[in-house]
């Protein structure tokens, strides 16, 4: 274990101790106080509209050994109340965050992949970690929290593991280079460059030149790319001789490939080479785009010397996070999918394709605005109901200030009655208890502003209650 002591903390952040005792061990952190743990080490972190550090008295009430505060005035009285704990004053308790990560991230001499890309990072970091697993005991990002403030707090949960799987994102420029700099990666994936945020950088490339400041904090043992990307690929072609680089692709010539691909609803299979051995490999979750993850991860288990079998077994046997891909078989003859985590133009087709997979079924989507895209808004949308109909789907419902363009497109490939477009989460569950039949599968999809998420929730239980 490698645990800070209340001198360490105040070492990194030039904190002041009110009160306490240097030699104290904090093995845990939080950031709330509604989930606190009794010895958890508090920080008060001040956002935009919300100021952590006023709430130090009720973390200590609930069980926290220390408090991080800022702009905090403790009078005498709170001192002799708070006495058995441990209270440090810092200038500004986001920087001392940063610096009690980097610093635990010191202390630490084992392989660190970080993850980042336009789409697919949090499924890509589910498979990889999984992968892994099967060789070092790893530590993951949970869920998606993967900014400057979940991949610090991750940081800081190590203790014995041997491995780190961190997923990085970004709105703007500089976000991922921060990140970078905490968490110092050994292994650097980008997953792929889309449109996701286009709104704020203003170009694809210079997405690319976002996501590439991951290679600035990296030790560049490696950096791992999905080669079927254009711009990935044609940065490839022009850094291949920089860099450590290795590829992985379905259609690009690459390191790590994958033929004779089956796609179904549920899972995919394909065969590819791990070592000098071919290996037919299955996929527990549908879609071509896992396919590619799973490729990720097999050429993250090569770089980090993981017996092909091994490698197999993490990958058909991996778990993904919830709300992404979630396929619910409800008791009524309805499957639901649950992707409305995120959206953006590459995961919209992404997901209408594996709805596409479900040929016997009538296909239905649920879908509500993609965020972040300035300028670019009506065109990407137009293109959400160009997919939409390229992918057959017999029932479109949107909702949105920009969903209205995904209907405007796809009306004009699809019959206009079963284009719908409705102002509210409440007119969309009507709709679909009146027209929602036996063995129809209904695809929900939006940027996770939308909470469409809570629709296919809502939906689930009324038809298990109903039946």
């Amino acid at each position: 274990m490698k645990d800070l002591s209340i001198k360490n903390i105040l070492d990194v952040t030039n904190g002041e101790l009110v009160v306490g005792n240097e030699d104290y061990i904090v093995k845990s952190y939080s950031k709330d106080t509604r989930t606190i743990k009794n010895g958890d080490c508090y920080i008060g972190i001040k956002g935009e509209t919300f100021d952590g550090s006023k709430f130090w008295e009720q973390a200590l009430e609930n069980g926290a050994s220390t408090v991080i505060v800022q702009n905090v005035d403790i009078d005498s009285g709170k001192i002799e109340k708070w006495a058995d704990k441990n209270i440090i004053k810092v200038q500004d308790t986001l920087e001392a965050l940063y610096g009690l990560a980097r610093y635990k991230r010191s202390l630490y001499d084992i392989p660190v992949i970080a993850i980042t890309g336009s789409v697919g990072k949090t499924s890509t970091k589910d498979i990889v970690a999984s992968v892994v697993a099967k060789k070092y005991k790893t530590l993951k990002t949970e869920g998606n929290n993967n900014n400057n403030i979940g991949l610090p707090f991750t940081i800081l949960r190590m203790q014995d593991e041997e491995a780190a799987v961190l997923e990085m994102g970004m709105n703007h420029f500089g976000e991922i280079s921060l990140l970078a700099s905490i968490a110092k990666p050994n292994i650097c994936i980008i997953t792929n460059i889309g449109t996701s945020h286009i709104g704020n950088l203003g170009s694809r490339e210079n997405i690319l030149k976002a996501k590439l400041e991951i290679l600035e904090g990296s030790k560049k043992d490696a950096v791992i790319i999905n080669n079927d990307n254009d711009l990935l690929h044609k940065w490839y072609e022009k850094n291949k001789e920089n860099y450590n680089i290795k590829t992985y692709a379905i259609n690009e010539k690459s390191d790590v490939m994958a033929k004779d691909i089956n796609l179904k609803e549920n899972a995919s299979d394909f065969t590819c080479k791990i070592g000098d051995e071919e290996e037919r490999i299955t996929v527990p979750v549908g879609g071509e785009h896992f396919v590619l993850n799973s490729l990720c991860a097999i050429t993250v288990g090569e770089v980090l010397g993981i017996e092909p079998e091994k490698i197999k077994s993490g990958i058909e046997n991996f778990e993904l996070t919830k709300k992404r891909m979630d396929i619910i078989e409800l008791k009524n003859g309805v499957k639901i999918i649950n992707d409305a985590y995120n959206a953006s133009l590459e995961s919209m087709k992404a997901s209408l394709k594996v709805l596409s997979e479900f040929k016997e079924n009538r296909k239905i989507v649920v879908l509500g605005d993609m965020f972040e895209l300035g300028d670019f808004a009506k065109e990407l949308h137009e293109k959400v109901g160009e997919e939409v109909v390229k992918n057959k789907i017999d029932i479109l419902i949107a909702s949105g200030e920009n969903a209205k363009y995904i209907t405007e497109v796809a009306k004009k490939g699809m019959q206009e009655e079963n284009v719908y477009y409705l102002e509210n989460k409440e007119d969309i569950e009507s709709l679909l208890q009146k027209i929602v039949k036996s063995g129809d599968v209904i695809l929900f999809k939006a940027s996770n502003g939308m909470q469409f998420y809570k629709i296919a929730e809502r939906m689930v239980e009324l038809w298990e209650r109903k039946n």
